[in-house]
């Protein structure tokens, strides 16, 4: 192939597969708020089931649904029906992901489910189908066409599937008022995690605390400064209350304007009014103050008291940008 064929290839696949997930709108009916229905009342969790790459696809919506609130199973259809059925309790309700609907395991795992008097839900490719006629709720993801030239490897068809399932994952999130917070719960190892979880006295407590008073001498600062190795200190009165902070920027300032500073104190150098943080402000937050004001530290205080610096460097070490 050509180089232009190729890329000819591949703009094709990704148009009919975006045809084919368009399509699905057309699929939202009474069975999927039905089925929504039945899911947010049950007392049980979801088990999600299909064979060859349509349970491929029913892991990855367990993994979908688990992650944002909805407890999920993964039951593979052949296994099923070989033991893996003792997963399945009284209120639990199942999914079966099937393209045909009229795969040999799925037709003998279906009839056991509805033995068991558990709900049924079909996501399936086909409306005439076996699973179809036997679900108590269709879920349909037909597609015209796969995007395989031959028509056969499952492209578009478990991309519908996919997003059909995503498609319910966050319907129940919405009717479950599953939010930032819940989400941080669940993800709390990554650095999205952490954006929603990460408080500044958290990273302000891993630094020291550089400190001087206002009567302190330019040495005093610049040791303190060196000591502590954040690039600032505060300046604070009696009680540990913020009065200003002094920056490697102030000290540079300094020694460009004045001929001599043996005489100079921190407060005639300090930057008053500082910007301060408290504590309990989520870090990600702290950083948009950073980004706003043009600052790489932020002073952390609780009603004025000091409690510490967090530097723009902590947050970059937690991966949260």
């Amino acid at each position: 192939m050509s180089d232009k064929a190729i890329i000819q290839t591949a703009i094709r696949t990704i148009q009919m597969e975006a045809a084919s997930i368009s399509k699905l709108q057309d699929f939202i009916d009474s069975d999927f708020e039905n089925a929504l229905d039945a899911i947010v009342v049950s007392k049980g969790r979801l088990i999600v089931s299909g064979i060859g790459k349509s349970a491929i696809i029913a892991q990855k919506i367990v993994a979908t649904l688990n992650s944002t609130g909805t407890p999920a199973v993964f039951m593979h259809a052949a296994d099923a029906i070989h033991g893996d059925l003792g997963m399945v309790q009284q209120d639990d309700i199942i999914i079966v992901v099937s393209k045909s609907g009229d795969s040999p395991e799925i037709k003998v795992l279906v009839p056991l489910i509805k033995n068991f008097g558990n709900v049924l839900i079909g996501i399936v490719g086909n409306v005439d189908s076996f699973l179809a006629r036997q679900s108590d709720f269709v879920l349909n993801t037909t597609v015209t066409q796969e995007a395989c030239p031959n028509n056969l490897a499952p492209t578009s068809s478990t991309t519908a599937q996919m997003v059909m399932g995503d498609a319910l994952a966050v319907c129940l999130m919405e009717m479950k008022g599953f939010d930032s917070i819940a989400f941080a719960k669940f993800h709390p190892g990554g650095a999205l995690g952490k954006r929603l979880y990460l408080r500044v006295e958290t990273l302000a407590a891993q630094n020291e605390k550089p400190t001087v008073t206002a009567v302190a001498g330019i040495r005093e600062v610049i040791v303190e400064m060196t000591n502590k190795r954040l690039g600032v200190t505060a300046v604070v009165s009696a009680g540990n209350l913020v009065e200003g902070i002094i920056t490697d920027g102030d000290l540079r300032r300094m020694l460009e304007r004045e001929g001599s500073f043996e005489s100079l104190t921190a407060n005639d150098i300090m930057s008053k009014k500082p910007v301060t943080v408290e504590g309990d402000m989520l870090a990600v937050d702290a950083l948009d103050i950073m980004k706003a004001r043009d600052i790489n530290q932020l002073i952390v205080v609780e009603a004025n008291v000091y409690k510490g610096i967090i530097h723009i460097h902590d947050i970059i070490k937690e991966g949260i940008i």
